[in-house]
């Protein structure tokens, strides 16, 4: 096959890293290790909060998902053996079935040496403040839409929304945007909202093989001239409110659909659609979406030309992954022991780096600060919460589109529905402590009420009268 665009790294060009920077000192990159072993500060809590909810399957999309840090390194020649687990026998679901339990994400060492600043997650007992938590990197040439029903018109417009909306940030991370100052300032925020505790050399080998996005609104670089014509988009959960909804498609008539993590359409097409024009993903929840749902046909992330990748960076190890990728090398970790492949894999070797967009940690931490703020964050347990992946997605389809339709998202009386629409047995939606799932339906419905996004909602009907 014919190397791609932007692909061909050597393993000298990544392995041979400098050791000395400006603003930090050498780093040096410690020894793998097994999942399971204590962490100094960890990003997970793999327990779901005490709701009565008891079906905890590590989930990765709009309802839920667990999120670790863990540390490889691409150069490591050793086998590594299978933890304690992988092979272990399926668990029972509730109607007495055989199910293959879910990669539980486990806790790893810190993965880096201290920084030039110190700055460790740890000696925070809540989520530290700085005065310059509300600087954002900003996209000084973005387009402005001639759509007249806009969301970015009808933000400029809310009371409510004007305040929070950013129209005009920096979305993609790449070689532009990474730079000492920028290093520097983003190390003060913990992962995924910045690179607190990370490996500088890491972080800054991968993002420079990523290329200039030329255009950060690219859904509006993509319209003639002086088009009036409004950008629809459809971002599609995986909760099981689809299901037997019979919206597929109407999904497919937007002009975008945006997908995430175990995106199953075969066989589903009349409750979801077939197409996909982004796909969302961690590398926690692309790997885990592969081991559970493979054997129901999703077995590669969506494919096509006109596919493109939005990779959120949760942490190290998503690093380690892109690193794996860019060299072409299996991917080895105790921490994500389910897959030992190349990631390049993932896409059936049909990768362009030009379409592989790299989320910008601002744009995350602006969800999270203006959007997403929940109270755990004042806590003790502000290192693990994160907006779960749906979150991230749709609230980024907010900053590209004129018009955003939300499906599959958690809404009021989701209890009525099993968890994801592809579930095979009644599941009940698990809370985990790491996400704000009210926050977030809460959020959904203040967006659909001030008529910012279309939400799809299935109200109970009415009992029957006398």
């Amino acid at each position: 096959m014919e190397p791609q665009p932007g692909l061909g790294l050597t393993g000298n060009q990544l392995q041979h890293r400098q050791r000395t920077t400006a603003l930090a000192p050498p780093v040096h990159r410690r020894a793998p290790t097994h999942a399971g072993s204590a962490q100094e500060s960890s990003t997970l809590d793999t327990h779901p909060e005490a709701t009565g909810h008891t079906e905890a399957t590590g989930h990765t999309e709009a309802t839920g998902h667990k999120e670790a840090t863990g540390h490889i390194t691409a150069r490591a020649r050793a086998e590594v053996l299978t933890p304690p687990g992988a092979g272990s026998p399926a668990r029972k679901t509730k109607g007495g079935t055989p199910a293959r339990a879910a990669p539980r994400a486990t806790p790893s060492r810190s993965p880096t040496t201290r920084t030039t600043s110190g700055l460790r997650a740890a000696n925070f007992k809540a989520e530290p403040k700085w005065d310059f938590e509300e600087q954002y990197s900003m996209d000084g040439g973005s387009l402005q839409t001639s759509c007249p029903d806009s969301v970015k018109v009808r933000a400029a417009k809310s009371p409510w929304l004007q305040r929070l909306f950013l129209p005009n940030l920096t979305l993609f991370l790449d070689a532009r945007h990474f730079s000492p100052s920028e290093w520097a300032r983003l190390e003060h925020f913990a992962p995924p909202f910045g690179f607190m505790e990370l490996n500088r050399s890491l972080v800054q080998e991968v993002v420079s093989r990523f290329p200039p996005v030329a255009q950060q609104q690219l859904l509006l670089a993509g319209l003639p001239a002086g088009s009036t014509q409004c950008v629809s988009c459809a971002v599609v959960g995986n909760g099981g409110i689809l299901n037997n909804s019979h919206v597929g498609e109407e999904i497919d008539h937007h002009d975008y659909v945006f997908r995430l993590s175990g995106a199953l359409t075969k066989g589903y097409e009349q409750d979801v659609g077939t197409r996909t024009s982004f796909y969302g993903f961690t590398a926690f929840s692309l790997t885990q979406s592969l081991y559970l749902l493979g054997s129901r046909g999703f077995l590669h992330a969506p494919l096509g030309e006109d596919v493109r990748y939005l990779h959120f960076l949760e942490g190290s190890r998503d690093y380690e992954w892109l690193e794996a990728l860019l060299l072409n090398q299996t991917y080895k970790t105790g921490n994500l022991f389910w897959f030992r492949h190349r990631p390049r894999a993932a896409f059936r070797e049909a990768l362009r780096l030009d379409r592989y967009l790299l989320l910008h940690p601002d744009l995350l931490r602006y969800m999270k600060n203006r959007f997403l703020r929940s109270r755990t964050l004042d806590t003790a347990h502000w290192r693990i919460y994160r907006p779960t992946t749906g979150a991230l997605l749709l609230l980024t389809a907010l900053q590209l589109c004129d018009q955003v339709s939300a499906y599959g998202f958690i809404t009021a009386g989701h209890e009525r529905f099993s968890d994801h629409y592809y579930d095979r047995e009644w599941r009940r939606t698990v809370f985990y402590v790491n996400h704000d799932f009210r926050l977030e339906r809460a959020l959904w419905k203040r967006l659909h009420d001030e008529g910012i996004i279309r939400l799809y909602q299935r109200p109970e009907a009415p009992p029957p009268r006398a």
